[in-house]
């Protein structure tokens, strides 16, 4: 089974098969062993001894560790796990106020904001004529105008970016 094993700001990996451990490429010889009636783990990797207390932290894989009077925080996930959590680190969405999109084609007919403006949830934003109605967009968050791209009189399509918050 392979491991992605972090620590403080190392990262290593880490293999287990049935003849020992390999860290990095390097084959050691190493066994865990239970101190009876302790939360103590005796680990042994090749000629080396410790005595090591874990702890589960708040998220899966989160470990921290004390190994000889010293404390380390470990994160320790198989492939599956490091996986998962790539790929949702990728697909995350932005943080921050979201910008201003046109929902529909139209013809923008006014912009109520210039760079630099605070705005507040649900101030309106930009004026736009589709199917002959007015419609009045507003910000869904409170932020700063970062950039205005709706122009009056241009036309734009569903989905244009009209302004950028921050």
């Amino acid at each position: 089974m392979k491991y992605y094993v972090r620590v403080g700001e190392d990262d290593h990996e880490v293999v287990l098969d049935g003849e020992g451990v390999q860290i990095d490429g390097t084959r050691v010889v190493a066994s865990v062993a239970p101190s009876d009636g302790t939360p103590v783990r005796v680990v042994s990797i090749g000629s080396e001894i410790h005595r090591v207390v874990l702890r589960r932290g708040s998220q899966r894989g989160a470990y921290t560790l004390w190994l000889d009077g010293f404390r380390f925080e470990v994160e320790a996930l198989d492939e599956r796990a490091r996986a998962i959590r790539e790929l949702s680190r990728t697909s995350a969405a932005p943080t921050g106020p979201a910008p201003l999109v046109a929902p529909m084609p139209g013809l923008i007919v006014r912009v109520a904001v210039k760079p630099g403006d605070e705005v507040k949830a649900g101030q309106g934003l930009v004026v736009m004529e589709a199917m002959k109605m007015e419609n009045e967009l507003r910000a869904v968050a409170a932020g700063r105008v970062k950039v205005v791209h709706a122009q009056p009189g241009t036309a734009v399509e569903k989905g244009a970016l009209l302004v950028e918050l921050e």
